[in-house]
């Protein structure tokens, strides 16, 4: 339902936005017009516009905020990750932030979070950039022409990227800032452009509403469904596979990054589309996401081939992390509605720099909470200033810059479902095998499909002696067999041809592991605190 521009709006009035032009929920197809014609993107031969969103082409964690008032200053885990704002200096910024969008030409939306109407929230995206909008339009649920016609919003996304804080004045850290406040149910977003830091503000709000007030356990996570019903999850920080992983022409996908995990065990996606990464992308490897980037979809910060309108998807000159937005429906087999069942299996999804963690293996319980609570992956040389050799990167619950309460309090939520549910738990490393970066190879997309398709069809056998090897620093299970995958990639002892070497570094990276998980000792039972790698003093 397009509305027709406004010079006044009561409804942008009513948050202290006055005499802007605003642009009620307008078509993709016009959006992307008024981008290219205002030289705002430019359209890829595929049909998809291409931009820039200028100074942070990521997230920006340590300008993130969450208002600490009455319904958060108890329960919220305050700290270097959960950044206190002041109630007071919100209103004032708020206020700076409304008078600047006040007399411009603004972009308004109405949609939606959460496939299951029972915690459907919705939501009013108010931003300057026509191509936020778009953005918004493909990564959360659309409403139907009925229902917009009485939508009444629950939380509002406001986003000036061209308005700059005074950190002195303002409470901030800089000129950038994401800040949440539950009492007014606004995200407030300014002086960036990077359109993550919206859907990762709805996210976030998601990740405190649902464990607090309705017994629903958030998580980061892709999701897909067999056609015998049975689901799979799939967790994962950025690069480790998680969105190339879910979608697979065998399997319907729920959605690629965030869903909720109900007490009644159903499954369901918190938005409406997808954000890929776009390095390296290619239709051999990953046709869904290739295909999906047509009339539409959204390619951020992505360079062309030089005198051509066709996307060098190996450039990183601008940065490594590419991104495409796009509808949920521009990949063919998805599950309508968004939800399913309760998960079958499990996938802990980690990119070892170190090339020691085995390629799949299963876990425990106990190894399955520790691991969930750790929240593996590996920096990798080159990807920031002043890495040089692989680093161990943790992030509590695949996820920690968006979840607001303790890590364990998710931790013990996902233990009990995932015994409660019986499900099989596995950690898959897509990272390296045979030495570590710069020595070894990435692990074959290939082999990791034929190891998660094994996992899924119960190829693995039972949990046993015959059929599994117990890794001697990690203490996971690794199959000694898997269909289509060469019986050696399966032991990453065996692809390095040096014992020596490959203890090393296992045991150099099982030492990261309990230097990080120091801090959450105090928080975990012992059963838990067993699911970790041995610790070895050199």
């Amino acid at each position: 339902m397009e509305h027709t521009t406004q010079s006044v709006n009561s409804a942008m009035e009513n948050y202290g936005i006055k005499n802007a032009t605003i642009h009620w929920n307008l078509t993709p197809e016009k959006l992307t017009e008024i981008c290219v014609d205002n030289g705002l993107g430019k359209l890829a031969g595929s049909g998809a516009l291409a931009v820039n969103t200028g100074e942070f082409t990521g997230r920006s964690p340590k300008d993130r905020f969450i208002v600490k008032d009455d319904i958060t200053k108890d329960k919220v885990w305050w700290g270097t990750i959960n950044i206190p704002f002041d109630s007071t200096k919100f209103d004032n910024l708020y206020n700076k932030v409304v008078a600047h969008l006040s007399g411009k030409e603004i972009y308004a939306r109405d949609v939606y979070a959460c496939a299951d109407d029972r915690y459907r929230m919705n939501i009013r995206m108010i931003t300057e950039l026509p191509w936020s909008n778009l953005f918004t339009y493909n990564m959360f649920l659309r409403p139907t022409e009925d229902e917009l016609k009485n939508f009444k919003p629950e939380w509002t996304i406001i986003q000036a990227p061209s308005f700059m804080a005074v950190a002195s004045e303002d409470g901030t850290r800089q000129h950038n800032f994401a800040i949440l406040n539950f009492t007014r149910k606004i995200a407030l977003i300014g002086g960036t452009g990077y359109t993550g830091e919206v859907k990762k503000g709805i996210f976030s709000a998601l990740n405190f509403i649902l464990p607090v007030f309705k017994e629903t356990l958030p998580m980061h996570c892709s999701a897909n469904v067999g056609k015998n019903g049975e689901t799979a999850i799939f967790f994962g920080l950025s690069g480790t596979g998680k969105t190339t992983l879910s979608a697979d022409p065998n399997r319907k996908l729920i959605g690629d990054d965030e869903h909720g995990w109900t007490k009644d065990n159903i499954i369901f996606n918190f938005e409406g589309g997808c954000y890929a990464k776009a390095i390296d992308l290619s239709e051999e490897n990953e046709p869904d996401i290739f295909r999906a980037i047509k009339s539409g979809a959204l390619l951020e910060n992505i360079v062309f081939k030089e005198g051509t309108n066709e996307v060098d998807f190996s450039n990183v000159s601008i940065t490594q992390n590419t991104r495409v937005s796009y509808p949920i429906d521009h990949i063919d087999n998805i599950q309508v509605p968004s939800l399913a069942g309760n998960p079958k299996n499990i996938f802990f999804l980690t990119a070892d720099a170190f090339g020691v963690l085995p390629p799949i293996s299963r876990l425990l319980p106990n190894q399955a909470a520790y691991h969930f609570i750790s929240g593996y992956t590996a920096k990798v040389a080159g990807t920031e200033a002043g890495v040089n050799e692989p680093q161990p990167s943790f992030s509590a619950c695949f996820g920690a810059p968006f979840m607001p309460l303790h890590p364990a309090e998710y931790a013990e939520m996902l233990s009990k479902k995932m015994k409660d549910s019986n499900v099989n738990v596995w950690l898959i490393n897509t990272g390296w095998t045979g030495g570590p970066y710069g020595v070894g190879t990435r692990m074959k997309l290939k082999y990791t499909r034929a190891m998660i398709n094994a996992a899924l069809n119960g190829d693995l056998g039972p949990y046993c002696y015959e059929d599994y090897h117990i890794h001697s620093v990690f203490g996971v299970a690794q199959p000694r067999k898997c269909p289509g995958v060469p019986t050696e990639v399966l032991s990453p002892r065996s692809t390095w041809n040096d014992d020596k070497a490959y203890y090393t570094m296992a045991f150099k990276l099982s030492n990261a592991f309990r230097e990080n998980f120091d801090k959450f000792e105090a928080f975990t039972n012992e059963e838990i605190r067993r699911g970790g790698p041995q610790r070895f003093t050199f």
